[in-house]
């Protein structure tokens, strides 16, 4: 590595030995945020990749660039009986991950202070990799990702995040601008924070820099100046980009982490009258196209967050969608693990009681973009799932013993009539990963 790129990752060492991220007090706990552990169990992202349920009981997890530890934790409650290992550049970030797992009972981690590219040395191999907001500091991304690749099993999957070029432009802006000023020579500390903060609330609030993502409230916290306005190393990219580092490493892109939140046809008035050459091209274009274009029609998204991992490794599988009545009938049903809690079970039980709908999406919103809400008594069903998975005949069986308690249905219900009832409920659940179904 040169001078030069040793120089810059001693800086970024420097900056969070100096001011360690995330700033979250020791004693927090993400226990009761379903959707942050909802993002960050490998049920997830395995479900979504060979549409089976995995068991996190005995895997490895490691947290390249863990800081404070604060993602360490949500890994950990997470993931049940998971090994966590976290490794960062600063050993101060490292100490306190160290203190955090600690303080919350976490015995099964442990943290190195350790360079991704040196991961080999660990001698793991790891079930799942969450580099959350540290590829983009590496001065040679592709060679973060390869050293993540040499170290990951052969159905392993990687979460990482890259910075979109478009969606951050104004924070590089001020970046730029600050570099201008002399306050990103070498590493950052509080007068340099205290020079961004002066500065921009001296400025007019119609100023692009500042109308652009500057917010007065975030301004009093100094890690929030620091990882925006004053980040070493800090740079974005175009999707094009992420898939070229994606083939470079040898790694197969999944999904965005957000799917939902990217998909092309959301940014027309109507999906069904586009415009002849969108109509032809459109259903052609590869993901990488469809991706790229949308975060150049709408850069909304700060971060590129994706979840990739060895070429040729998902497991091949029929979509529910596809499903025949005798696949559905031999169905095994599992409420999402980070649905499966006390509060929620109570939360529904009340919602049946009130007859007052369920809204399922108000504890893990991130897969849908409006509220999903199922109706009281067709809620009352999956109510043995807070149990344990339930068959899908099991489920039929307890919609034809609730309709009739209820007097939902003035004449008896067919068993074939509940079967297509449930069916399109659990159809519809399983879309945001709230229910995963495996025959």
């Amino acid at each position: 590595m040169d001078r030069q790129n040793l120089e810059l990752i001693e800086n970024i060492r420097q900056q969070f030995d100096n001011t360690p991220f995330p700033r979250i007090p020791l004693e927090q706990s993400p226990k009761d945020n379903s959707e942050l552990l909802y993002l960050h169990n490998l049920v997830t992202a395995y479900y979504f990749r060979n549409r089976k349920v995995i068991n996190t009981s005995g895997k490895v997890i490691l947290d390249a660039g863990c800081g404070t530890g604060y993602k360490s934790l949500v890994l950990a409650l997470a993931n049940p009986g998971a090994k966590i290992v976290g490794i960062d550049l600063s050993e101060e970030s490292v100490k306190l991950a160290e203190q955090r797992l600690q303080y919350h009972g976490v015995a099964n981690a442990e943290f190195y202070a350790l360079k991704i590219e040196d991961l080999p040395t660990l001698g793991l191999k790891f079930d799942y990799i969450n580099a959350d907001e540290v590829l983009y500091l590496l001065p040679d991304a592709i060679a973060g990702l390869q050293a993540m690749k040499s170290v990951l099993k052969p159905d392993g999957i990687i979460r990482t995040n890259l910075h979109s070029a478009n969606g951050r432009a104004g924070v590089f802006r001020a970046q730029a601008a600050f570099k201008a000023m002399g306050l990103m020579d070498g590493s950052p500390g509080e007068l340099e924070i205290e020079i961004v903060r002066e500065t921009m609330e001296a400025l007019r609030d119609e100023i692009w820099i500042k109308a652009a993502g500057w917010n007065a409230d975030f301004a009093q916290d100094e890690g929030w100046i620091m990882v925006n306005y004053l980040f070493v190393g800090d740079k974005g990219c175009s999707i094009p980009e992420v898939f070229a580092m994606l083939r470079g490493a040898d790694l197969e892109f999944i999904s965005m982490v957000a799917w939902r939140r990217w998909e092309l046809m959301d940014l027309f008035k109507d999906a069904d009258e586009l415009p002849p050459f969108l109509a032809m091209s459109l259903p052609e274009a590869s993901v990488e196209e469809r991706l790229h274009l949308f975060d150049l029609l709408h850069p909304l998204h700060r971060l590129f967050d994706f979840w990739c991992g060895n070429p040729h490794q998902a497991q091949d599988f029929v979509p529910v969608a596809e499903w025949t009545e005798a696949q559905w009938r031999e169905a095994r049903v599992h409420l999402h693990p980070q649905l499966r809690t006390s509060q929620i079970r109570e939360d529904l039980t009340n919602c049946i009681e009130s007859e007052t709908a369920f809204e399922i999406s108000r504890y893990i919103i991130v897969p849908t973009l409006v509220a999903v809400a199922i109706e009281s008594t067709m809620a009352a069903c999956l109510l043995p799932l807070w149990d344990g998975p339930q068959s899908m005949v099991s489920l039929v069986e307890q919609w034809l013993q609730i309709g009739s308690q209820m007097g939902v249905n003035l004449e008896p219900v067919s068993e074939q009539t509940a079967f297509e009832e449930v069916k399109e409920l659990l159809s519809g659940l399983e879309v945001f990963l709230y229910l995963l179904l495996e025959h």
